[in-house]
């Protein structure tokens, strides 16, 4: 079968897609997108989080046949992803109230949709590299997506919304307190970037 759908805010097509292959494999093996991890392929760790129509999802549990005519956000287009939030007021995706009509308007550049290079940072990905978060990268991109996400729906949260949101990522390196001081600190970041644009 033939998916037609949007990644990182650029219309794509995959051809010759079997029924049972898998939204992960189609962003890392047909489209170069390689951010998304194949860890468990059972929905357990959070490596392959990305986000289905501005909702965090294990994408080795999508068919990939279920995002036609769907919006797909991964770790490549968040730097994106957040600068078109910010331009609309704060949100990207309907759970902040934009439409998913609005948010498929945004396009990434030709140069950044696959790789990221060149697009700068996020606000979430920046703080994990200041919080020292970052270490062996293999579950980083669904924690990235995971608190994006957060973040856009729940400004100041709580270090127990903290806690739920990233519930479904696994990281085998760490004891986590890095991970949840990144949060905090993109968290407080926002707060700071929100109150000096009311002043």
């Amino acid at each position: 079968m033939r998916v037609n759908f949007t990644v990182n805010g650029r219309k794509q097509e995959a051809d010759d897609v079997w029924e049972g292959e898998s939204l992960l494999y189609v962003l890392r093996e047909r489209m170069g997108l390689p951010g998304s991890k194949n860890a468990c392929e059972q929905g357990e760790c959070g490596s392959c989080t990305v986000r289905l129509d501005g909702v965090p999802v294990c994408s080795c549990l999508v068919a990939a046949g279920q995002v036609e005519g769907r919006e797909v956000v991964t770790v490549e287009g968040l730097a994106d992803f957040a600068k078109q939030r910010a331009e609309h007021g704060g949100c990207a995706a309907g759970a902040c109230g934009t439409t998913l009509q609005d948010a498929q308007q945004w396009q990434s550049k030709p140069a950044d949709s696959q790789t990221g290079e060149q697009a700068g940072l996020s606000p979430i990905q920046q703080a994990f590299i200041d919080a020292g978060a970052v270490q062996c990268g293999f579950c980083t991109p669904g924690l990235l997506v995971a608190a994006d996400e957060l973040l856009e729906r729940n400004t100041s949260p709580s270090d127990a919304d903290i806690r739920e949101a990233l519930s479904g990522n696994l990281c085998r390196c760490t004891g986590y307190e890095k991970i949840l001081d990144a949060v905090r600190l993109a968290a407080a970041r926002g707060e700071n970037q929100t109150a000096g644009q009311g002043a």
